[in-house]
């Protein structure tokens, strides 16, 4: 059963992060230059303290009527997060993420965040491993006629 760290190693660690102190529009505009739909929101050690994604944008900022560039992240961030481990399974991140309703799962180790699984990196992984099934099990019934 494939975990985190299988993942992570394909993907990668990178982890886009923003402070709780800058503006939501430049987190916004942070999402948009790295092409994701959330950022982990840091302090000033690096320490995770809360998500600040697009359904935040959504939900806090514009329904609620507040002013982007004067609204500081702190104020809209997520700061119940969920995160998991480099040994846990990918199956647990889904039923985390099913059951949560969240699509962005930091991954935490010793030295701190080592990484983020997004619900579009378990429906990658889940396709490639459907792919591989598939030319096995084709594979299997032509070399055995």
């Amino acid at each position: 059963m494939p975990a985190v760290l299988d993942l992570l190693r394909r993907k990668g660690r990178v982890v886009h992060t923003v402070a709780p102190t800058d503006s939501v529009v430049t987190a916004a505009t942070a999402m948009n230059q790295h092409g994701v739909g959330g950022l982990v929101v840091v302090d000033s050690e690096g320490q995770l303290i809360g998500m600040f994604t697009e359904r935040d944008i959504l939900r806090r900022v514009v329904a609620a009527g507040r002013d982007p560039a004067t609204t500081v992240v702190a104020e809209v961030m997520t700061t119940e997060v969920m995160a998991c481990q480099p040994e846990t399974s990918l199956d647990e991140c889904a039923a985390v993420m099913t059951s949560k309703r969240i699509r962005h799962l930091p991954v935490r180790d010793r030295e701190g965040l080592a990484g983020i699984v997004t619900i579009g990196d378990l429906l990658a992984q889940q396709v490639d491993d459907q792919r591989a099934t598939i030319q096995y099990l084709t594979s299997f019934v032509y070399d055995n006629r």
